[in-house]
This record gives C-alpha cells, sequence and structure tokens, in this order.
C-alpha cells in the first residue's frame, strides 16, 4: 500500500501528515506568509525526513483555508480537495479514540463540529474568538504579539487580579450547581496593579471559557459529554488546567488529544485512505 499525504495549508502555517500501510508518521509544520511557498516547503521537508520517494506516494489529500491556491497536482502527484469541517470531525475521533464527540477545533478562530464513527460530520457554527483574538487584544493590552512570549508572560499571571469572581459578588448560593470560584465577568475587577502576565494570562481564560462554553451548549443539544479539543490553541500549557476545571461544573469531559493540532489534516488524510 502506497502512502497518502495530508495537507493543512493555513494563512501563515502549514500543517503535513502521511499513513503508510494504516500507520501515521509523524507530522509537522512550517511557517511561511506566502501560501504555496508554506505548502511546498512542507512537503519536501516531509518527503525528506522521512526518505520518501514521490512514486511513494498514491495521492495528497488537501484541506485549509490557503489550499486554494494550490493546483490539481504537486509534482505530477494527484491533489483532492477536501472541506475543512469533515477533515477535523475524522481527526478528533480518531485521535481521541471516540465513537462519538463534539470536536473543536481552536485555530485562529473556532469552529464546532458534531462527529460520530460511520456518519457524515455535522458543523455546528463557531466563533471569531480564537488564536487570532489572543494575538491582537493581547498586542493592544500588553504590547505582545508573539505567540510564545503571552504564553510564557502568562505562566505569571494571577486571575484574581483580573476576573470578577460569583464569591466577589454574593455571599449566599445562587444555584447549588455553580462553584463560589465560577467567572462572573471575564475581566471585570482589572487591578490598577495587574501585570502583563496577569492581563495575559486573563485574555487566556476569556478565550478559553467562551469556547468552552460554546462547546458545552454544543453537547447538551447531541446528548454527549465528550469534548475534543484541537487545533494550535490546544496545546497552549494553560490549557490543560482551564478545562478540567469546566468539566465537574458542566459535567462534560473535554479532552484534549496527543497531537491535537494536527487533527484537521490527519482528518484529511483519513479520508483518503477511506476513499
Amino acid at each position: 500500500m502506497k502512502t497518502v499525504i495530508g495537507i493543512d495549508v493555513g494563512g501563515s502555517t502549514t500543517k503535513i501528515v502521511g499513513f503508510r500501510q494504516g500507520k501515521l508518521i509523524d507530522p509537522l509544520f512550517v511557517r511561511a506568509n506566502d501560501q504555496l511557498t508554506s505548502a511546498y516547503g512542507a512537503f519536501g521537508k516531509f518527503t525528506a525526513e522521512n526518505k520518501m520517494p514521490l512514486a511513494d506516494i498514491e495521492k495528497i489529500m488537501l484541506t485549509g483555508v490557503g489550499s486554494t491556491f494550490l493546483s490539481d497536482t504537486i509534482y505530477d502527484i494527484p491533489l483532492t480537495h477536501k472541506v475543512e469541517f469533515p477533515c477535523v470531525g475524522k481527526g478528533g475521533l480518531y485521535l481521541s479514540g471516540l465513537n462519538k464527540a463534539i470536536i473543536v477545533s481552536m485555530g485562529t478562530g473556532t469552529a464546532i463540529v458534531y462527529a460520530e464513527q460511520g456518519k457524515d460530520s455535522v458543523y455546528l457554527g463557531g466563533t471569531g474568538v480564537g488564536g487570532g483574538t489572543l494575538v491582537g487584544l493581547s498586542k493592544l493590552l500588553t504590547g505582545m504579539s508573539k505567540i510564545d512570549n503571552i504564553i510564557e508572560c502568562a505562566k505569571e499571571g494571577d486571575l484574581h487580579n483580573i476576573d470578577l469572581t460569583v464569591n466577589q459578588i454574593t455571599q449566599t448560593d445562587i444555584h447549588p450547581d455553580l462553584s463560589p470560584d465560577l467567572t462572573a465577568a471575564n475581566f471585570g475587577k482589572v487591578s490598577e496593579l495587574a501585570t502583563k502576565g496577569d492581563i495575559a494570562l486573563g485574555l487566556i481564560n476569556m478565550i478559553y471559557e467562551t469556547i468552552g462554553m460554546q462547546a458545552v451548549f454544543a453537547a447538551r443539544g447531541y446528548g454527549v459529554r465528550d469534548i475534543v479539543l484541537t487545533g494550535n490553541m490546544a496545546i497552549l500549557p494553560q490549557a490543560q488546567k482551564i478545562f478540567t476545571s469546566l468539566n465537574a461544573l458542566f459535567d462534560v469531559n473535554f479532552v484534549i488529544p496527543p497531537n491535537a493540532s494536527f487533527a484537521t489534516v490527519i482528518g484529511a488524510a483519513l479520508l483518503g485512505l477511506q476513499e
């Protein structure tokens, strides 16, 4: 069996993965401002690192917002364009090992999909809140626009200097299911002494809580508890703690699987294998 390759061409990064004899080849990504440069660069790096002759590649599955910049072949290997949302669902289920779940793709913005084995994925909508929001607001509020710097700075942050919580606005229980530490208002109690780290953590928390609640509502609509988080925003070090805190509050199970940032491109390659 020859190799099937998946390529996810984004606005500034391209992700690539392959399946050989049904086994996943370690994915990789490259950064470039030009989509063609990014896609061809990722393909060249991937085939070189894995010592993969072009003759061994059966087909290339293409997805992502930048995939329209490519024609019908790469080095005479046929390309098949795939809509992103079925890839999100397919990749999310594969990585999590679940039979059905809400799959959340957190990139520059956020898309939410219901996926079930053996059925077509259902795109449920999404939000413009995502990684682009984090970078843009951080640049305005802290002067930082490099994601690595924002993440590192947020490690020293304290949400008590940023967010208003339920126990700060009432002395009695509003509802038995509401934790007193639940956020009542993101950025609702910004201290004049708040640091860049506090602000950076507050932004990450606001974005995750916004996405998390949309996913919770989607899960309730489909009667499932499992919510799989994918995309680049899923692998930030703050993600696990924040989403875990939402599990008990809303009786859901947020899952961040290995290779979460590559779920969409893995889904594209899997669709190629399926065909």
